[in-house]
């Protein structure tokens, strides 16, 4: 058997580059919420908007799109570990991915929230 930790060949590789991506893709969304009123995407995709026209909900639909993302990565490693308890997967370099996408997914949103929460205190200190 010529697998290292359990993933194999090009189907473990093709895993690999496909968890690159999504990393790549939430590290931009994070920029984005990071400094929305630059209203660009790295050149890795996504829709740059116009100078000088910011969506009104633009923070908004990102903050819930990037939870709507981390709930979607946490159901699939859930699910994965059910499936393998129950015996249905088998592959438990798989469900380990997984449970590791969704606890990096889950750090990220802590400390996204954890910067939200500075902000707003500092502008809650800030006089009038």
């Amino acid at each position: 058997m010529s697998s290292i930790g359990g993933i194999s060949g090009a189907g473990g590789l093709q895993q690999i580059m496909a968890l690159r991506q999504q990393i790549i893709d939430r590290s931009q969304l994070l920029q984005q919420v990071r400094a929305p009123e630059t209203g660009a995407v790295g050149a890795a995709g996504g829709v740059a908007a116009p100078a000088g026209e910011v969506p009104q909900n633009g923070f908004t639909s990102a903050l819930k799109s990037a939870l709507d993302g981390v709930n979607a990565v946490q159901g699939k490693a859930e699910a994965l570990s059910e499936g393998y308890d129950k015996g249905e997967v088998t592959d438990i370099a798989k469900v380990m991915l997984a449970r590791q996408e969704a606890g990096v997914a889950f750090e990220a949103t802590l400390q996204v929230r954890n910067k939200l929460l500075s902000a707003y205190q500092d502008i809650m200190r800030m006089g009038v």
